[in-house]
């Protein structure tokens, strides 16, 4: 098989986890996975189908679990070339999805959404294997949304997540993630990023990649906050923005004005939420169910180009709660920016934001998910 099979060819497979493409997809995989194991399944039991080109061919061995990777891409939402060559590397990987579930004979197929839940997803609907979608959105993504049709239950993160068969979970979050407590790791996780201990710290993450008028707006905002001693500002911009903006990064000049540090990456975002009195940025669907269980307010900056705009609908949640305010992209700019940060950035409101958060949190959705799965499989 293409890509073959990686640490695990064992038939007694009880369970495939199919898709991905993005973390935010693999890791929720990730973490239904490790609720599994807690609940009695071993860990060789489970097997993940995914894409070469996604995130899960590293993510999923790393995190101890055998992976077979599929050849392919998925289908653009416009008429390209490329889409040629798309259709035909997923036929291509539904035959190989078939065969995949004929040797391994799983008691129950979980779809993930991406390219691989569909050539797993519609192979089990034709052997008749029980099919379980669990959605990371507020809208389904298309691949969920196929899948769905032939699903025996759909796990969602909301109530309003458009999918048939739906029972709310909640979206699972990592584990790190759920370990952090805010009034006990504060002050340490401002020692770990090195952020000042006695000041409001606003953190800003513009996605893996990044996020122009995200960081154009950040960097207008360290410009008039330049002689603020009362805030920090700890900013990620992403691997693709490092290399184009590096170059103008703000340099603020006075020592007693606001602290100011940016990052291309962080991997430490379990501390840097802890340490953070407010985030700035996307609402994807990790994002908003991170916020949730840890208790953070936000200003949210939904993706434009998000299929279907589920990151607006992602934040509903919070923004009903009172737990965020949501900025339309074409609207953020560094007047919008400190407009809302000088309304939201004083004592009461935080803590009032970040109960707002804490409420609906879901911080049991791994196990929620996976008791899903046990019972589709039964």
């Amino acid at each position: 098989m293409t890509g073959g099979d990686r640490a695990g060819t064992r038939e007694d497979t009880w369970a495939v986890i199919a898709g991905g493409g993005t973390a935010g997809h693999t890791i929720p995989g990730i973490c239904i996975a490790r609720a599994l194991v807690e609940r009695g399944h071993p860990a060789s039991s489970i097997h993940f189908v995914g894409s070469e080109r996604g995130s899960e061919a590293e993510l999923v061995p790393e995190a101890g679990f055998g992976i077979t990777t599929l050849p392919g891409r998925g289908i653009q939402r416009r008429l390209t070339l490329d889409n040629v060559a798309a259709v035909v590397g997923l036929i291509k990987a539904l035959g190989q999805g078939l065969a995949l579930l004929r040797r391994r004979r799983p008691q129950v197929v979980v779809s993930l959404g991406g390219f691989a839940s569909i050539a797993c997803g519609l192979g089990a609907a034709v052997l008749r294997i029980p099919i379980v979608v669990a959605e990371q959105n507020a809208r389904a993504g298309a691949a969920n949304r196929v899948v769905g049709r032939f699903a025996k239950v759909a796990a969602v993160p909301f109530a309003a997540t458009d999918l048939p068969r739906a029972v709310v979970t909640g979206n699972p979050v990592r584990p790190d993630m759920l370990a952090v407590d805010r009034d006990r790791d504060r002050d340490s996780a401002r020692e770990l990023l090195g952020l000042p201990p006695d000041r409001m710290v606003v953190a800003v993450c513009a996605g893996s990649l990044g996020s122009t008028r995200i960081n154009q707006a950040v960097f207008d905002l360290v410009e008039r906050w330049a002689h603020r001693g009362d805030v920090a500002i700890h900013h990620v911009l992403g691997r693709r923005d490092w290399e184009r903006l590096g170059d103008a990064l703000p340099r603020p000049s006075d020592p007693a004005g606001v602290h100011y540090q940016a990052v291309e990456y962080e991997n430490r975002m379990p501390q840097l939420m802890v340490a953070a009195d407010l985030l700035v940025g996307r609402s994807g669907g990790s994002t908003v169910a991170e916020l949730a269980v840890v208790g953070l307010g936000g200003v949210m900056v939904p993706l434009p180009i998000a299929p279907r705009d589920h990151q607006t609908a992602n934040a509903t949640d919070l923004v009903q709660a009172g737990a965020v305010v949501v900025v339309p992209d074409a609207e953020f700019d560094g007047d919008r920016l400190v407009a809302e940060l000088d309304e939201l950035l004083e004592p009461a409101k935080l803590r009032a934001m970040a109960d707002a958060a804490r409420s609906i949190g879901r911080p049991d959705a791994a196990r929620a998910v996976a008791e899903l799965v046990e019972g589709a499989a039964t």
